[in-house]
């Protein structure tokens, strides 16, 4: 049984790798929100470009309104007047991100936050083990490795590309178990 707290915000992470249903996730948990008559608001980095601009999109293109920033400062002026503030790929943000969502949750908001935990090679993304850390909940999500079947919580890069951040889809990424994942060999040392 869960609890949950009372006259009080709080902080809820859900990660994993891609394709794993972070953002599907996300969306289910805001519509239970708006089902409860609680007022909403979503956020997004400016960096995600894949599908549209004013709407978080999952993989198997289910949508629900958003807005892009580009500053996790923003969220808090855009979300005073919300019950529910959801925040779909957040490893994407700076750090600043961290204190944003515990500023929302001492304002006694409930902060849904869904992001990779990994990066395309097994490290940790951006400010998510933080974020991780200051939640009340974390769920972690697994895929489906192409490879065996296995549960897969690794995101396999498939394309040459050695930034950190490659925005892609199935043209760039697969979702691989512990066995299947190869590393990029730079990542070996």
């Amino acid at each position: 049984m869960t609890l949950t707290p009372t006259n009080s915000g709080w902080i809820e992470v859900i990660c994993g790798s891609m394709f794993s249903g972070k953002t599907e996730e996300l969306m289910r948990r805001l519509r239970r929100a708006e089902i409860a008559k609680m007022s909403i608001s979503i956020f997004k980095p400016n960096i995600d470009s894949r599908y549209e601009k004013d709407h978080i999109v999952s993989h198997n293109k289910l949508k629900m309104m958003s807005f892009i920033t580009d500053s996790p400062e923003e969220i808090i002026k855009m979300s005073k007047k919300h019950d529910v503030i959801g925040i779909d790929e957040a490893q994407f943000f700076d750090h600043s991100i961290v204190s944003v969502c515990k500023e929302l949750a001492a304002d006694k908001k409930r902060v849904i936050v869904a992001g990779l935990d990994t990066d395309y090679r097994g490290l940790p993304f951006g400010p998510m083990p933080d974020i991780m850390c200051e939640a009340e909940y974390i769920d972690k999500l697994r895929a489906i490795c192409v490879i065996c079947g296995n549960p897969a919580s690794y995101s396999q890069r498939t394309s040459d590309d050695s930034d950190q951040v490659v925005i892609g889809e199935l043209d760039k990424y697969e979702a691989r178990c512990r066995n299947c994942f190869q590393p990029p060999k730079e990542n070996l040392q």
